[in-house]
């Protein structure tokens, strides 16, 4: 049975699509009327973007937006989360040749013909290579996401300074030092980092 392969039906609207969802806010529910009310495409072939989304992993089965959209909105993990979502949504092809994203169009397309077992001149096959090329513009495939640096709350970072007076009455300056290799959980709740460097302070930075 041939592997299912997202596509969009308008390759070029993906895009443009794309671009959109990185200025606007995100909705509760991505549904067709947040694509063309919101986001300002009507056409039916846009809505397939919805279908394209979901095979990403950038939109759950409901239509609500995952982490992972979120994070492409952030200019930050934007590239990063396009590469993760690339890999989730053509991982067929990705177990044929884990580095399809650097093939040239010729040498990929013919990764989805052996993949779809579509024919060379497949109406299906070239909107999945243009749409597959179209996405990876946003991408980069050389970040990876759960490496990303985590952004402290500011207030977590002050609270964490140790000031120089504490140390004032102590009788010997030993003037040890010590390294803390931190794992954070990736979180956007501050509270979590509060209770974390509240912590490390009580228990390793304590006098």
């Amino acid at each position: 049975m041939s592997a299912a392969i997202p596509y969009m039906a308008s390759a070029g609207a993906l895009t443009k699509i794309l671009n959109k969802i990185k200025e606007a806010g995100t909705p509760e529910n991505f549904n067709a009327d947040f694509l063309s009310t919101k986001l300002g495409f009507k056409g039916g072939n846009s809505r397939t973007f919805i279908s394209w989304a979901k095979k990403v992993k950038l939109l759950n089965e409901d239509g609500s937006p995952t982490l992972l959209y979120k994070k492409f909105r952030n200019p930050s993990t934007s590239a990063a989360s396009m590469a993760e979502a690339i890999r989730e949504g053509y991982a067929e092809l990705y177990l044929r040749n884990e580095y399809c994203h650097e093939l040239d169009k010729k040498a990929f397309k013919g990764l989805v013909m052996e993949a779809t077992g579509g024919a060379h001149d497949s109406r299906k096959v070239e909107m999945i290579v243009a749409t597959f090329f179209n996405a990876k513009e946003f991408a980069d495939f050389d970040s990876n996401l759960s490496e990303e640096e985590v952004e402290l709350p500011k207030e977590s970072i002050q609270n964490l300074a140790i000031s120089p007076a504490s140390n004032s009455n102590k009788k010997v300056n030993l003037g040890l030092n010590y390294t803390i290799n931190l794992v954070l959980p990736k979180t956007d709740d501050p509270s979590i980092y509060n209770a974390i460097f509240k912590s490390l302070r009580e228990n390793l930075l304590s006098e």
